[in-house]
């Protein structure tokens, strides 16, 4: 649990730190640990001794084992949570790297790597902090509840849990879907990056200068904008299929008012 814990929280660090430049950002979640780290555990459960070792202070009466037995439920939440921690809770980067990027690239001036660590640190753990103050009114309450934990669970539960009655198992479907969406990104993400960003307002005015500000998906505001590409719709408002609709409406609402009025 500790090396597949720790390993995806570095993995997933670097990794959508790399992406965070991306005009379409890509951000990996902890579902793709959910997905990866399943397999990989029951192989190491499987092929690790289950020896134990001596050490003086560590574990329970200073013994400890690379194996200690199957792969179940539990760790594979922890890893989870590990991984969650690298892809800064499920917003791709640290906010706080694009302060850093903003100083060198934009103001030219330069930053001491110690400044710029502490200032990351500073902001993720922040949260923490005021989580911490206001437990009592924002974690402990049973219905401040938050939508993506819900995938995580039903994720779980289907990867873990048999289902006996049902023609088609949860795992089964899954994997299904993730098949077909696998396939399908290969369309607009390589043979027909079009689908991307279909800007008919472009191709309608395809010599108004204007036209192009407003009508490009890509280089412009988007307007009348559409896209065939998933990773386009959940680049930075994340999955529409997990938020409820008022979110959803609310958040278009504001950017309609800050960007198109």
């Amino acid at each position: 649990m500790w090396f597949l814990g720790l390993l995806s929280c570095c993995l997933l660090s670097f990794l959508n730190q790399f992406f965070a430049y991306r005009t379409q950002s890509l951000v990996i979640t902890q579902i793709t640990v959910q997905v990866s780290t399943l397999p990989i555990g029951r192989f190491m459960a499987a092929v690790l001794p289950t020896t134990n070792f001596r050490l003086p202070g560590f574990g329970d009466g200073g013994e400890f084992s690379l194996n200690p037995g199957p792969f179940n439920m539990k760790e594979h939440v922890l890893i989870s949570i590990f991984a969650n921690a690298g892809a800064a809770f499920g917003s791709g980067s640290a906010y706080a790297v694009s302060i850093v990027n903003i100083i060198k690239a934009f103001y030219g001036r330069s930053i001491s790597f110690a400044a710029g660590w502490l200032l990351i640190i500073t902001t993720q753990v922040l949260g923490y902090g005021w989580a911490g103050l206001l437990r009592k009114y924002v974690v402990e309450p049973a219905h401040m509840w938050w939508p993506s934990t819900l995938v995580q669970v039903s994720l779980f539960r289907a990867l873990h849990e048999k289902d006996d009655e049902a023609k088609i198992s949860r795992a089964k479907f899954f994997v299904i879907a993730l098949s077909c969406s696998f396939l399908w990104y290969i369309v607009p993400g390589y043979l027909f990056t079009t689908l991307t960003s279909i800007s008919w307002v472009c191709w309608v005015f395809s010599k108004s200068v204007t036209a192009q500000q407003l009508g490009s998906g890509t280089d412009g505001l988007g307007v009348g904008a559409l896209t065939l590409d998933w990773s386009a719709v959940a680049s930075f408002l994340f999955s529409p299929l997990i938020s409820p609709f008022f979110a959803i409406l609310n958040v278009f609402v504001g950017y309609a008012l800050l960007i198109w009025v």
